[in-house]
């Protein structure tokens, strides 16, 4: 019973993270919808989050003794610049984009960010690209599947799943959860998330290095977390001039702010260094695209003439290509181990012919 729950309950509980994910998702995308300014949606989400985020960072990793300090110079460089790109770029340019296009558009471009990270890994250098090696030659193949479904997803919308039925239907007050938007700038909410996605994938380089530097990573996350709420409102300061979008009221707005807050700062934190802990690295990157068909099966329910056949072909192309890439990094980085592992076996076999004279005189 232990093992079968320990098989199920951390699959169970990625699944749900990604449908909050998607649920959140439309719920901010319905808001802007109705007026709301993506840019005090990011302030207001962040600064609720850090206030969270920072006692309990402290009672997660409670129980850790090391003497990693965090006050030095190059950890908080290394926050501040984490803060700036992973919040202050990539998530204005997110809820931008989503206020242009939809929750589907934003699954398919998030699904391009391991492509995106291993076609940056060969430009820096920091990946290995072997054509004879069958992971390598997936994850190029992957990287084209992924780029041909984000082209998709930006050039072609499609028919809409579905219409209203009627005109009076359409004229009416748009009810919670439901609206119909033309998405006018549609190819520009894509770009913007294509733009997203390149800043998440430099995000993603400079967090390895911060987390070799420390490894309590809920303090991580709440510093930059931190710097990164101070930035935003910075930016909305000067791009958000009508003090009417800062005002608060108790209404859908207030209950989306405080529900983004509290799920992205604490709880999917929680639940995914709790499965990585548990089920390895490959583990939650292996759930992402389960946001597809949520968004597909919501969006059909949710967003009459704004979901449309194009958008959501192009996602599950996405997908492919994000699983393709995925299953190639394992094959990848199996057959380095492999290799490593031989190398160490054939230069200790080495090590045993070499005389005792000779290995003193090499030393």
């Amino acid at each position: 019973m232990k093992a079968v729950i320990g098989e199920v309950l951390p699959c169970a509980a990625m699944v749900l993270v990604e449908g909050c994910i998607i649920g959140l998702t439309i719920m901010a995308s319905t808001a802007m919808a109705r007026g709301m300014s993506p840019f005090v949606f990011v302030v207001y989400t962040n600064a609720l989050g850090s206030i969270i985020l920072l006692p309990f960072s402290f009672f997660y990793h409670r129980d850790n003794r090391s003497e990693e300090s965090l006050f030095t110079t190059p950890f908080l460089l290394r926050v501040f610049f984490l803060g700036l790109i992973g919040i202050t770029i990539a998530q204005n340019l997110a809820f931008v984009g989503l206020s242009y296009s939809s929750p589907i558009v934003a699954c398919g471009m998030a699904n391009q960010i391991p492509a995106l990270t291993f076609i940056l890994g060969i430009i820096l250098r920091k990946a290995r690209f072997d054509w004879r090696r069958p992971g390598s030659k997936a994850r190029l193949i992957g990287s084209l599947i992924s780029l041909g479904g984000a082209i998709s997803i930006t050039l072609y919308k499609g028919p809409t799943i579905r219409n209203h039925s009627s005109p009076s239907l359409s004229a009416a007050a748009p009810r919670l959860l439901v609206f119909s938007s033309p998405h006018e700038n549609w190819v520009l909410g894509c770009l913007l998330f294509a733009a997203s996605s390149v800043t998440l994938t430099i995000w993603n380089f400079v967090q390895v290095g911060t987390v070799k530097m420390c490894s309590q990573v809920m303090k991580i996350i709440s510093f930059y977390s931190f710097f990164g709420t101070v930035q935003t409102a910075l930016l909305a300061f000067f791009l958000e001039r009508d003090p009417n979008a800062w005002r608060l009221h108790l209404n859908f707005e207030l209950l989306i702010i405080i529900l983004t807050a509290i799920f992205s700062s604490v709880i999917r934190s929680s639940v995914q260094i709790w499965c990585t802990r548990l089920k390895g690295p490959y583990f939650v990157p292996a759930f992402k695209p389960f946001g597809i068909p949520y968004a597909s099966t919501f969006g059909s329910l949710l967003f009459p003439d704004t979901f449309h056949y194009g958008s959501m072909m192009g996602a599950f192309i996405c997908g492919v290509g994000y699983y393709t890439v995925f299953w190639g990094q394992i094959k990848d980085e199996e057959t380095h181990k492999s290799d490593d592992e031989g190398k160490i076996v054939n230069s200790s076999m080495d090590d045993q012919k070499v005389p005792l004279l000779q290995e003193d005189s090499q030393v």
